[in-house]
């Protein structure tokens, strides 16, 4: 009875590990930006206010055409004197390679459709993104400028 409840059992979790691995063979999604959807959050440092509340989502990865490489960002000020509206931001994201430091580092551009400023984020790992100047060089405060991924 023992040995049909392990063999019973053992079944059971290959057929679960089976199903944890995901598809293979149709482009399955690898670390990073390689799914289809990547939601990153963090509160980003404010002169006036307490923080700004950073969301951003990335849609497509490094392989999709760049009208599929859609992006959607929403800052929102806590505690602002002024009280502004949330900000909300689309458009196309690159893949850019190389920072100021380093050649090899991965770098996202966000560009919004319309008016809104570029935005650069240094990819530091899978789950973690960080704000960097236009010349792709790393802010001081740069542990203060990151984004983790959802």
């Amino acid at each position: 009875m023992q040995i049909r409840t392990l063999l019973a059992g053992s079944a059971m979790l290959a057929v679960l590990a089976g199903c944890a691995t995901g598809p293979t063979g149709q482009g399955a999604a690898d670390d990073g930006m390689e799914a289809a959807q990547a939601t990153y959050q963090g509160t980003l440092p404010c002169r006036n206010c307490e923080g700004i509340d950073l969301d951003v989502t990335l849609v497509g990865d490094a392989e999709s055409a760049p009208e599929d490489r859609t992006f959607d960002l929403q800052a929102s000020y806590r505690a602002h004197p002024q009280n502004p509206p949330d900000e909300n931001y689309e458009g196309n994201w690159e893949v850019l390679s190389g920072t100021a430091n380093n050649p090899e580092a991965t770098v996202y551009e966000l560009t919004p459709s319309g008016e809104g400023q570029v935005y650069y984020f240094l990819r530091l790992d899978p789950q973690t993104l960080e704000l960097i100047d236009p010349q792709r060089r790393r802010f001081q405060n740069n542990e203060m400028l990151r984004l983790k991924r959802l």
